[in-house]
């Protein structure tokens, strides 16, 4: 799942009320209905991706590809970018995407899908985390609630799940620092970057990982495995729909459905992400326990309360 530009925190200046957002139209619910397809199968589509190619390849690929997406919107709008805040655009680019795709690939060498899929909803409570603790966002009690009960929940998944269904507790932890990644995109994103469109900021990001990505992957044995390898091409596939549908096109939709209704309305998606990539885990023969279901309920109660 990819949140390499969600919706902005408030500015320290002082807002002025806005009206309550509309009553949701059909075109959100089948965006939220889309995005919770696309975020909650990114997992399933991971572990395709490592079944055949080492987890860096598939980082690199995933990167690359997405950048190739990502560069004529780069062409088009290249003199928007403000490329005195680059520092900025790399950090975007690094922790929104490039170093999260390390991390879960080479965490689902080790961990399931399903398991994966639901650290992953730890997204909003170290968003508010990152937030509060770097960039002295506001907070109250009931997101530090939020934040405690979640974390309560993800340990006592990793440490009572037995080994057969999570696997080691450190390749876990690698999701856990994605899930942290991510709220850094996140808020380097709404504290330094707010005048800049999603779009905009998206294309600029991946322009500084495509060129490396790429160079990597042509001094590989990328190209030898996708001909030789059985599945080569399946698994190509499936990493090339990660990238186009879960982090460029998905993105894009996300942003739209912020500015259609509301962030709250949005994170909808937050919830119901983790409840397909459990359904992947059970089609493709993984074991999900009742210790899963408890840990997700956790970390789901969680990211209610830091939304209140």
């Amino acid at each position: 799942m990819d949140y390499l530009l969600p919706a902005p925190w408030p500015t320290s200046k002082k807002l002025e009320p806005h009206p309550q957002p509309p009553t949701p139209a059909l075109k959100s619910w089948i965006v939220v209905f889309f995005l919770t397809l696309v975020w909650g199968s990114s997992f399933i589509l991971i572990k395709k991706g490592v079944s055949v190619f080492p987890p860096v390849q598939v980082a690199f690929l995933r990167i690359g590809i997405s950048a190739l997406a990502f560069t004529p919107v780069l062409i088009y709008r290249f003199r928007k970018v403000d490329w005195s805040r680059w520092p900025y655009l790399l950090i975007v680019g690094l922790s929104g995407s490039s170093v999260p795709a390390f991390l879960f690939a080479t965490a689902q060498k080790h961990i399931s899908s399903a398991m994966a899929g639901i650290l992953n909803a730890l997204t909003p409570l170290s968003t508010l985390i990152i937030g509060v603790v770097i960039f002295n966002a506001q907070t109250g009690w009931k997101k530090v609630a939020g934040v405690l009960l979640g974390l309560l929940g993800a340990v006592f998944m990793v440490l009572m799940s037995s080994d057969d269904i999570s696997g080691n507790a450190f390749y876990s932890f690698l999701i856990l620092l994605g899930a942290i990644c991510y709220g850094i995109s996140v808020n380097t994103v709404g504290f330094k970057l707010q005048n800049l469109s999603s779009l905009t900021i998206s294309a600029a990001a991946f322009s500084f990982l495509g060129i490396p990505s790429w160079i990597y992957l042509a001094t590989s044995d990328f190209s030898v495995t996708l001909v030789q390898n059985p599945e080569g091409w399946a698994a190509f596939a499936s990493i090339a729909s990660l990238a186009l549908v879960s982090t460029v096109f998905a993105s894009v939709l996300y942003f739209k459905l912020v500015q259609w209704n509301s962030p709250v309305f949005a994170s909808m998606v937050s919830y119901l992400a983790p409840i397909i990539s459990i359904g992947w885990g059970i089609v493709d023969g993984e074991a999900v326990s009742f210790v899963h279901l408890i840990g997700l309920a956790f970390i789901l109660g969680g990211v209610y309360l830091t939304k209140g």
